[in-house]
């Protein structure tokens, strides 16, 4: 279980998360959505403790993640952010490796090699592993990166939860990839000890796919819960300033057209 209690991160005067207290249970796709501005991303990097609130707590497994060791920490908590740049002419297949340093000292084991080999088949990013990562489309980086966060997290044994945190993941991606990655996600953070967080953009996605939904605006929380509870239409008109029409599909849930 993930809680933040009370979270409030300040950029000199301004606050660009005030006050937001939620919790994120194993097992389920959480998204964080809300227009721009609203703090999501901002929210995203307190959860990781990749930004320290100065008001508030972030606890895993009812520890304050304030105390935790980086290196105790890098192999319980993976986050792929909007844009990752690799400096230097690495193999993709190297760029996937890096997700494995905080497993091992000095060169990968059999262990890490063999995630790595599962998880490139996953992403379906094998063909590329001998090429130059910079040659890549971003889509192809974008599903490379994906492959190198999840072999972070990928089957080790823990008597803890992994935390997977994706801050605008779908970025670079066309459509067919993105669904194909949100099932993945979806798949992977549905294992009982997987706390998944994520930012993403479109609400038909996130009503598709999130079993439950954080709508910020301001940097506060506007509502939490399913789709059902969030994606409502006095909602969305109120925090997104567009008039949502829901369309029922083939399929289950519903489609939101925007006047």
């Amino acid at each position: 279980m993930l809680t933040a209690s009370h979270i409030t991160f300040r950029v000199g005067d301004k606050a660009l998360i005030a006050d937001v207290s939620v919790s994120f249970a194993p097992g389920k796709l959480h998204l964080i959505i809300g227009p721009n501005g609203a703090g999501k991303s901002t929210l995203i990097k307190v959860l990781a403790r990749l930004l320290r609130p100065q008001n508030g707590t972030i606890e895993y497994d009812g520890v304050d993640v304030q105390h935790a060791r980086e290196a105790v920490l890098a192999k319980q908590r993976a986050v792929l952010s909007q844009a990752v740049e690799v400096a230097f002419p690495l193999s993709v297949r190297e760029v996937v490796m890096m997700g494995r340093y905080p497993h091992f000292g000095g060169r990968p084991g059999p262990n890490d090699e063999r995630i790595v080999d599962e998880v490139m088949a996953y992403f379906d990013v094998t063909e590329f592993s001998q090429r130059n990562y910079q040659t890549l489309s971003g889509g192809e980086r974008q599903r490379v990166n994906f492959a190198r966060v999840l072999t972070q997290l990928w089957s080790d044994a823990t008597s803890s939860c992994r935390y997977l945190f994706l801050d605008e993941p779908l970025t670079f991606l066309d459509i067919r990839h993105q669904i194909d990655f949100m099932k993945k996600v979806r798949a992977f953070g549905g294992a009982p000890d997987v706390v998944t967080v994520g930012v993403v953009h479109d609400l038909n996605l996130a009503a598709r796919f999130a079993d439950h939904i954080v709508l910020l605006n301001y940097g506060r929380l506007v509502a939490t819960g399913t789709a059902t509870d969030v994606l409502t239409t006095d909602l969305i008109r109120a925090t997104f300033g567009v008039q949502p029409t829901f369309v029922s599909g083939n399929g289950p849930g519903v489609h939101l057209v925007f006047d």
